[in-house]
């Protein structure tokens, strides 16, 4: 079967190929249109995914929508006629778009479809499977289970905002859901709103703030006592009920009402770019920690309900790290698998997937030889050397090109230990969410002023913002507290404690900046105020290039790790051609830029006349 699925008009659209139940080929559209979290139908990732599986529109055998927009339209609906008269406005702003719009969905996607290409609208089969059935399709059927209970959590899909389903061959069942209004994912969004960042955008940086907070503070045990009894019940199985009097996303145009949660919290929502203090942090590590909680009940229940041994997590709240490592420590399963693209942007591949083994019932094999079907996430498009050598001219830029990868390798790896940075951009791009080591940047983390420089001068961010390492695979226990694989960075971990030093915090409870300026162990560039940090594990068999590029900096400096964060600025989408490389490499503090075998030095590069133009073009996130 050759399947496209696609996931649009809400947020991070996608799409994605499936051959035979081959990954061929998946992209988030933000990255060709440079507009980050992008909603509007993904024409230009359909463009690429075809033209990757070389097929044309009239060649697929069905095209998937990632979910089914006339149960979304019946709960819009059934929640304005429940909380009537309220959200009179709202519902007169939305019923008009879906009345125009989204009810006739078939109609906009075979509009849409002409934009990529001519294909006949008769033959076209088009399927839509529920939202949270593409998001635990996404997850079970690229990971190496026959069996597994897969857990999904976000915020909304049509009604389910949780789903605990068993995976059994090709097979998925769905035993549990939680239902809209009552959201895990909605919760830590209002908490994101209230705190002052973009819902649907900012929660991991809720979740960075954290750790800011101690948990055996006063404060934060009030503000967690205040979100338990006020905000939100938690049963035992991990459902919840939220207290709809302090939220207004179900009818409003706004998460929750800002003068009750003033009044609750003791203090006012924070604006936008303003200063963060300890109040932040503390409500940040309270949310965080009634989080985990409820996620571990519904984690337990998984495994109640299935036994069984192995556990597939999707949905936007799948990408809260911190409580997948906690999920961890406590073993309740086996073995994991997080799917790398886990919030609406995996939807699309997983909208594929299931039509491929639930609506076709194609039969499900497993290559055993790969820990996962996901072939690390490098499923967007590749630079080639035309491409390259194309930008560099467009440019006048300068550049060296090396017949031998491993002096390149040699070369990067002496520039990264003198402390310099480097942009690296290496084979197809990463889906999802993180830079994997295809579309990074690079420094080293025994630099303890990399974590500045890098915030302030190169990605022009928060100050508190952490950066995950990443680590040779056979060498992970070696810095952390932690034996397994994590090749998509979907796990915290403790550093050892041999690496850590002593550190002192009396008398800054109220200065981040005082805490950033303390190193924490000896890799101080990717080591969180708690002592943390959010792990890529490095194989050479998913991951060649970056393998080696790791192993020649150990070779030169004794040490197996390097900070791994995404190629991009503040507010702009992880970067996808040549181009968007060096413009990135131009407008930035960076020092070296990486593309295949060519190496741009910074310095050698013709002035840049708009030094600072993406401060206008990229909205903040």
């Amino acid at each position: 079967m050759k399947i496209l699925g696609i996931s649009a008009f809400y947020h991070d659209s996608a799409a994605a190929v499936v051959v035979g139940g081959v990954i061929v080929a998946a992209a988030q559209e933000e990255r060709f249109s440079r507009v980050k979290h992008d909603p509007s139908f993904p024409v230009q990732a359909i463009r690429y995914c075809l033209e990757e599986a070389g097929l044309a529109l009239d060649e697929l055998d069905a095209v998937v929508f990632y979910d089914k927009p006339l149960l979304k339209f019946e709960r819009l609906l059934e929640t304005y006629y429940g909380f009537a008269p309220r959200g009179l406005a709202s519902f007169v702003t939305s019923i008009s778009v879906w009345i125009k719009e989204k009810l006739f969905l078939k109609k906009m996607i075979r509009d849409e479809l002409e934009k990529v290409g001519e294909y006949n609208r008769k033959k076209m089969r088009l399927i839509f499977p529920e939202h949270h059935l593409s998001h635990a399709a996404s997850a079970f059927y690229p990971s190496s289970f026959t069996d597994a209970a897969i857990l999904t959590i976000d915020g909304v899909g049509e009604w389910a905002t949780a789903s605990i389903c068993h995976g059994q061959g090709k097979d998925i069942t769905v035993l549990k859901e939680l239902h809209f209004p009552h959201s895990v994912g909605l919760l830590y969004s209002a908490v994101t709103y209230f705190l002052g960042f973009k819902v649907n955008s900012g929660e991991y940086k809720v979740m960075g703030l954290a750790p800011y907070g101690s948990r055996d503070s006063a404060q934060v045990k009030d503000f967690v006592r205040k979100i338990k009894n006020v905000l939100v019940d938690i049963k035992q199985d991990g459902s919840i009920a939220l207290d709809q009097k302090y939220f207004t996303y179900a009818t409003g145009l706004r998460m929750v009402p800002d003068r009750r949660w003033a009044k609750l919290f003791g203090f006012s929502r924070r604006q936008a770019e303003a200063e963060i203090t300890q109040q932040h942090c503390d409500l940040a590590a309270a949310i965080q920690e009634v989080t985990e909680e409820i996620v571990l009940k519904m984690v337990h229940e998984a495994k109640r309900l299935t036994g069984s041994d192995n556990l597939c997590m999707a949905g936007g709240v799948a990408l809260n790290c911190v409580a997948n490592g906690k999920i961890q420590e406590q073993k309740i399963f086996s073995n994991y698998f997080v799917q790398p693209a886990a919030g609406d942007a995996g939807g699309a591949l997983g909208a594929a997937l299931a039509a491929q083994y639930i609506y076709f019932e194609k039969e499900r094999t497993i290559d055993t030889a790969q820990a996962d079907a996901m072939q690390g996430a490098a499923l967007g498009p590749e630079a080639s050397d035309r491409s390259i050598e194309y930008m560099a001219k467009r440019y006048a830029a300068v550049f060296s090109k090396f017949s031998s990868f491993d002096e390149l390798t040699n070369l990067v790896a002496r520039h990264l230990s003198d402390g310099k940075v480097v942009g690296w951009q290496q084979g197809r791009m990463e889906f999802g969410p993180r830079a994997l080591g295809n579309r990074s940047i690079l420094a080293d983390p025994r630099n303890p002023e990399m974590q500045r420089k890098l915030n302030l001068s190169i990605k022009y961010r928060e100050s508190f913002r952490p950066f995950a390492p990443s680590v040779l695979a056979e060498d992970v226990a070696e810095y952390f507290d932690f034996t397994g694989a994590s090749p998509y960075m979907m796990f915290v971990h403790s550093l050892k404690k041999s690496r850590c030093f002593p550190t002192d915090d009396s008398g800054q409870a109220f200065d981040i900046k005082a805490k950033l300026q303390q190193q924490r162990s000896d890799l101080p560039a990717i080591t969180h105020v708690d002592g943390t940090a959010r792990i890529q594990t490095v194989h050479k068999e998913s991951n060649e290039k970056f393998w080696l590029l790791l192993q020649a900096f150990k070779q030169k400096t004794g040490c197996s790790v390097l900070v791994n964060t995404s190629f991009n600025v503040r507010g702009e989408p992880l970067v996808c051609s040549a181009e968007d490389a060096y413009r990135c490499l131009m407008r930035t503090e960076m020092d070296f830029l990486v593309i295949g075998n060519y190496i741009f030095d910074k310095g050698q590069q013709p002035l840049w006349k708009e030094a600072m133009e993406w401060k206008n073009e990229y909205v903040l996130d």
